[in-house]
């Protein structure tokens, strides 16, 4: 006898590309989730009591899986698809690939790419000391990425785990909010967005975390 789906809430905010990756993995599984938009512009999540009630850490996303909240995208990525058997590592090599881009993405791709495109598009003003210093490091990362994505379709190989789920995240929002032009900087990244947007089921970020918009100054 089959054990009943999931239910799923998501808190969220649109702009959350954390958010985005939980959203898409859940969509690309055949699950439903309901969105719980988080007013992430407004503070909400700096205070004493929604970390009292819904995350000490202060961040977005959390998904609750049967009441059960869940913080950190990498390991709920890697439970959702034990959980769901779709996007992980069919043997020992490939769990441990899986596990080095999600680390190597967090650390690195994600961690910069986040905090940059937040303070260029979405704060009113901010130090180009700054955003200079992120930004050579995210041209660095995204190098990287498109010399590992010009020999492969895929982060750790010919099909897509939950390593490209992640890393696509934050580069599948409208290329003026971070200032990238991936089809030109990094064709190889480029193509493999295209290949990752292809998968049925998905969708783009806005098109997936409804909600009110932080105002964008870009």
């Amino acid at each position: 006898m089959s054990q009943p789906s999931p239910t799923y809430r998501l808190h969220y905010f649109p702009e959350s590309g954390n958010s985005y990756k939980l959203a898409l993995m859940l969509t690309l599984c055949g699950q439903t989730f309901e969105p719980v938009w988080t007013d992430f512009g407004g503070g909400v999540t700096r205070t004493p009591e929604w970390r009292a009630t819904i995350n000490e850490m202060g961040e977005i996303p959390v998904l609750e899986e049967d009441g059960e909240r869940l913080t950190q995208t990498a390991p709920i990525l890697l439970r959702l698809a034990e959980r769901h058997g779709r996007f992980g590592g069919e043997n020992e090599a490939e769990e441990f690939e899986i596990l080095r881009w999600l680390f190597w993405d967090n650390h690195k791709l994600t961690g910069f790419m986040a905090t940059y495109r937040y303070n260029r598009a979405f704060l009113r003003a901010v130090d180009p000391v700054v955003l200079d210093f992120m930004r050579k490091r995210i041209d660095d990362y995204l190098g990287i990425l498109n010399g590992h994505l010009a020999k492969r379709a895929f982060a750790i190989g010919d099909r897509p785990t939950i390593a490209d789920i992640s890393m696509m995240a934050y580069l599948s929002f409208p290329k003026n909010e971070a200032g990238y032009d991936l089809a030109v900087s990094h064709p190889a990244v480029h193509a493999w967005l295209e290949r990752m947007a292809s998968l049925p089921g998905w969708k783009a970020p806005y098109d997936l975390l409804p909600g009110k918009r932080l105002h964008c100054y870009v």
